[in-house]
């Protein structure tokens, strides 16, 4: 027997890995940029230069820590790679792709499932070798401890400066200040003068939110370029820097991973600087706007006499919410210096921010008030015949079936004795 190779005419031509590179900056300082250029045109020099490799680009995060996943070229780059699209990402180390340990592992497995290979240069680790995980699990441990120790050394020298009264403020962060050359607060006159007026017109009787709906009117900047609302006003009211003083370490960092701060309500050690710089409002000033805050506060039923925000003064506070936007309805009085006044329910998307926001829903303080509501509803407003048609539903039961809804059999509706299913009532305008 005679047997003859036939070679295949066509040769398979080799596919070429698709490549790309990760690199990353935690600081946006000039020389982290250069460092950050520097890696992305070794990458670049190193992939297009490879004839095994087809280059699919650099993807760099500037200024962003590698404790968070929140990146936005690290996310790109880990979309690209589930498209298909990229087939071996190579980084500089461990700590560039990821400081946590959880991230790198998750991340890892799941590129590792389609078949993407990670590369780590510095280590030499290729994730789709059979000991890459046993060694990727161990380093990726040291770079975030690398991490937390950073984070302490970074906190230790924060807590040395403020022992010795040294100021670690972002001025772009409110109202009013600069910084000179040395790093000490000084006056921004425009800001100044928007700061004493807000004061001077809380002490001649207006509200935040009439403070701020008239500085959004006029056209007044926040110090972030947003609107004005009613919290903001508040928070400009109490802050003590005014007055020329400052509290140094308000708020802190409770998980390094995370990086979120928080306000410091006693966990660690705060420190209050008397006369630390010069003041745009007078101590006899900020002293009458605190009493004032604290005064209307407790005229409106507020407990917790740290917050402008009102206690619950009526049976249906917080238990009625708008079904256009979901925010609770709020108590006010229309046509409140006339005869003709009335009280109603309104949305408080609506009241705060226009009709933008939602269109509202209002309902007659009369009327809701002698229904037997006992826990939270939802109120359905709408406009038929010239009329207003109003439904509720229980908030624990928005989910189920909208069908159990069923209209009053009178036009002006009868009294709920009980709130325990969706009810149709119906009033004229």
């Amino acid at each position: 027997m005679r047997v003859r190779i036939i070679e295949p005419i066509l040769k398979v031509k080799k596919q070429k890995k698709r490549v790309c590179a990760y690199a990353r900056v935690s600081t946006d300082s000039e020389k982290q940029e250069e460092s950050l250029e520097n890696q992305i045109q070794y990458y670049e020099n190193i992939i297009s230069n490879n004839p095994d490799y087809e280059f699919a680009g650099v993807f760099a995060d500037k200024g962003i820590t590698g404790t968070t996943e929140n990146r936005p070229e690290f996310q790109r780059m880990l979309g690209l790679a589930r498209d298909g699209k990229i087939d071996l990402i190579i980084t500089k180390s461990i700590s560039r792709f990821a400081r946590n340990t959880a991230i790198v592992l998750e991340t890892v497995r799941q590129l590792k499932d389609i078949c993407v290979e990670v590369r780590f240069e510095k280590e030499n680790i290729n994730t789709l070798s059979g000991d890459g995980e046993l060694m990727l699990t161990v380093l990726s441990s040291f770079a975030q401890e690398e991490s937390k120790n950073v984070s302490d050394n970074l906190k230790w020298r924060a807590k040395k400066k403020f022992e010795q009264g040294e100021l670690i403020i972002n001025t772009t962060r409110f109202l009013g200040y600069d910084k000179d050359e040395y790093g000490d607060l000084i006056i921004n006159p425009k800001e100044a003068e928007v700061v004493r007026r807000i004061f001077n017109e809380y002490l001649s009787g207006k509200g935040g939110f009439t403070i701020a709906k008239e500085l959004n009117v006029e056209g007044v900047q926040t110090i972030s370029r947003k609107k004005w609302c009613e919290s903001s006003i508040y928070l400009i009211l109490k802050n003590e820097k005014y007055k020329g003083d400052a509290i140094l370490q308000k708020y802190y960092t409770p998980d390094h991973l995370k990086k979120r701060s928080v306000r410091n309500r006693g966990e660690i050690d705060s420190y209050y600087i008397e006369d630390n710089h010069s003041a745009i409002i007078s101590r006899e000033m900020w002293e009458q706007v605190q009493e004032e805050i604290k005064r209307r506060a407790e005229a409106k039923g507020n407990v917790a006499g740290d917050t402008y925000k009102y206690a619950k003064r009526y049976p249906l506070t917080g238990m009625l919410y708008c079904s256009k936007c979901g925010s609770t309805l709020r108590r006010r009085t229309w046509n409140s210096k006339y005869s003709c006044k009335k009280i109603v329910w309104q949305c408080s998307n609506y009241i705060k921010n226009g009709k933008d926001a939602c269109t509202g829903t209002s309902i007659d303080d009369d009327f809701i008030s002698r229904l037997n509501i006992k826990e939270e509803i939802i109120v359905r407003e709408e406009v038929k015949d010239g009329k207003k048609h109003y439904s509720y539903t229980c908030k624990s039961k928005q989910g189920q079936s909208r069908g159990a809804n069923t209209a009053a059999k009178k036009e002006n509706g009868s009294l709920l004795q009980s709130i325990n299913r969706p009810i149709r009532t119906v009033i004229k305008l």
